[in-house]
């Protein structure tokens, strides 16, 4: 370890190195899975915890997709009876399942946390056609703090209160309350969707160094221990998370000042329903 007094954000990194053996066999069963349903993928990325930064040696692979299914399939009068999702049994560590292009933009218009933080991974396996950057420019114009904050308040509250009361406690669970309490912070100062990597978040933290060195401790047992790694709690962070939480409890966030999003994930809809078929 480095000395607490010394250590900066920037020097809690993580890798997000796909193995090149893993990496093919995600590229063959999204192959396969286009053939089999007869969808286009437009995005296929990594979510959770290799995407977030902090990944045990043996969690899963979350690999999430959006496709679009032939044009005229959007035309059907069953449209609404019709499945909007495809999913796999877990198989090799490896977690497969996507969102039809309907049900995404939808889910975007609402600003679904999961697509919000699909379309910023860090970690792309497909970008097909004009789907995944156009999603991203209008991610300004979609997106709502106000949202996002009632969500990663109600999810970093959760997940302490259920996970890191006892006298050990599951060192994934600290970062499933730190990253979206961080998140709020972004949202706080900066007004824009928060970045899905934990290590672009402590610079909000910056100047707390023996919280920052604590956190550099947890990440280094957690890359090196099982996803059920368990651990002493630490009192510096439960102290901090427990102060957020007050603050956050007695917050009201701002409402927004969106303009309608509606038309352009319209546009975009079409765009990208045409552009494959």
């Amino acid at each position: 370890m480095q000395n607490a007094g010394r250590l900066k954000p920037e020097e809690i990194e993580s890798p997000t190195m796909i193995p090149p053996d893993i990496h093919a066999e995600i590229m063959r069963r999204l192959a396969a899975t286009e053939r089999e349903h007869g969808v286009r993928i437009l995005m296929a990325i990594e979510s959770g915890s290799r995407a977030w930064g902090f990944a045990s040696p043996n969690s899963d692979f979350d690999v999430r997709f959006i496709y679009a299914r032939p044009a005229d399939d959007y035309l059907s009068l069953d449209l609404e009876d019709r499945r909007d999702v495809i999913e796999y049994p877990i198989v090799d560590d490896i977690d497969l399942n996507g969102w039809d292009l309907r049900k995404a933009l939808r889910l975007f218009w609402k600003s679904n946390p999961g697509f919000v933080e699909w379309i910023q991974s860090p970690i792309k396996y497909i970008e097909n056609g004009l789907f995944a950057e156009e999603a991203r420019r209008l991610l300004p114009l979609v997106y709502s703090c106000e949202r996002g904050i009632h969500h990663y308040r109600s999810s970093a509250k959760g997940n302490y209160r259920e996970h890191l009361q006892g006298e050990q406690v599951r060192l994934k669970k600290y970062f499933y309350v730190l990253r979206p309490l961080l998140a709020v912070r972004w949202l706080e100062r900066y007004g824009t969707a928060a970045p899905i990597e934990f290590a672009s978040l402590l610079h909000l933290i910056e100047g707390e160094t023996e919280l920052l060195a604590d956190i550099a401790e947890m990440l280094e047992k957690k890359r090196g221990a099982p996803e059920l790694g368990l651990s002493a709690p630490y009192p510096r962070v439960n102290a901090f998370i427990e102060a957020e939480l007050a603050r956050l409890d007695a917050a009201v966030p701002p409402p927004d000042d969106l303009r309608p999003a509606l038309p352009s994930l319209n546009t975009l809809f079409l765009a990208a329903a045409r552009e494959q078929w």
